[in-house]
């Protein structure tokens, strides 16, 4: 499981490194893809596995499906870790993201996010405004 806040940088190649805790349930191969609010979604290879067959259930008669599985699928990318933890963020995927320079990266449960600080410190505020009425909207459904 995946738990807890990391500040990490890009560095001038477009790498970033993985926090040392994620690293051993990542694996050193792994899926990155478009996430959802401007962040990327990283799975490990069981998890992405997991995620492919769910999507491939989705009806590919309903245009939100397929909408849905093309933006998911054709952002994702396999990395793969190097020697010093870190990974090529593709541009494609920083320029999704809005990742430039600075990075938070946060565990979630079954996946990794990675975000811009930017994105981040204004997702956090905004839902920190609302988590007691989040909360109790899912303490309602019995989780």
């Amino acid at each position: 499981m995946f738990l807890g806040e990391y500040q990490h940088s890009l560095d001038p190649k477009g790498r970033i490194t993985i926090p040392a805790r994620f690293r051993e349930e990542l694996g050193d191969a792994f899926v990155v893809t478009k996430g959802l609010d401007n962040c990327l979604f990283v799975y490990s290879m069981p998890e992405w596995k997991t995620v492919e067959e769910n999507l491939k259930r989705l009806p590919f008669t309903q245009g939100d499906a397929r909408a849905f599985a093309r933006f998911f699928f054709s952002g994702a990318c396999e990395c793969e870790i190097d020697k010093q933890g870190r990974i090529l963020l593709p541009l494609s995927l920083r320029e999704y993201a809005n990742i430039d320079k600075d990075v938070v990266i946060i565990g979630v449960g079954s996946r990794v996010e990675v975000w811009s600080q930017e994105n981040w410190g204004k997702y956090a505020e905004k839902a920190e405004a609302s988590y007691e009425e989040i909360s109790e909207k899912l303490v309602d459904l019995g989780l």
